[in-house]
C-alpha cells in the first residue's frame, strides 16, 4: 500500500528501517572487527585448494576395502535380474509372434472363404447344361435343409 498525504514520508510508513549486513559493522567486542570482504592471496587459494584435495584423499584412503563374497554376490544377483528380465522379454517376444502368426492365419482363411465364395458364385452364375442348372439347384435345396 502506497503511503497517502496523510501518512506521512514513505520512510516514516515503514514498519522496520534497514540495517547494513553484520559484515560492515564492528561486533559486540570492541577489538574485533569483521572485515567486509576477504581477499585471499593466491598462495591461499592454493593452499586451500591443497587441504581439501588432501582432505578427500585421506577420506577416501579411509574407506575400508570391498569384500569379495560381497561383490560376488551382488554380480549373482544382478546376473539373475538380468536373466529374468531377458525371460520376459523373450515371452513377450514369442506371444507377439504367436498373435500374429494367428491374425496371419485369420487372414489367410478369410481370404480363401473370400476367394471361395468368389468361385461358387461365378460358377453358381451361368451353369452351361440342365444338368449343371439341377445339380445346383439341389445343392441349393440341401443347404437351406442344411440350415434349417
Amino acid at each position: 500500500m502506497r503511503p497517502g498525504p496523510d501518512m506521512g514520508s514513505f520512510a516514516e510508513s515503514r514498519a522496520t528501517v534497514r540495517r547494513p549486513p553484520a559484515c560492515f559493522t564492528q561486533s559486540l567486542h570492541k577489538d574485533k572487527f569483521v572485515a567486509a570482504y576477504k581477499d585471499p592471496s593466491f598462495q591461499d587459494r592454493a593452499a586451500a585448494a591443497a587441504k581439501a584435495k588432501q582432505k578427500a584423499l585421506d577420506k577416501f584412503k579411509a574407506k575400508p576395502a570391498v569384500d569379495p563374497a560381497v561383490l560376488e554376490e551382488k554380480r549373482l544377483a544382478r546376473e539373475a535380474k538380468e536373466k529374468a528380465i531377458a525371460d520376459e522379454r523373450a515371452a513377450k517376444a514369442a506371444a507377439i509372434a504367436a498373435a500374429k502368426a494367428e491374425a496371419a492365419a485369420k487372414k489367410a482363411a478369410e481370404e480363401a472363404a473370400a476367394e471361395a465364395a468368389r468361385a461358387e458364385k461365378a460358377s453358381r452364375a451361368k451353369p452351361a447344361t440342365a444338368a449343371e442348372m439341377k445339380a445346383a439347384r439341389d445343392a441349393r435345396y440341401a443347404a437351406r435343409k442344411a440350415r434349417q
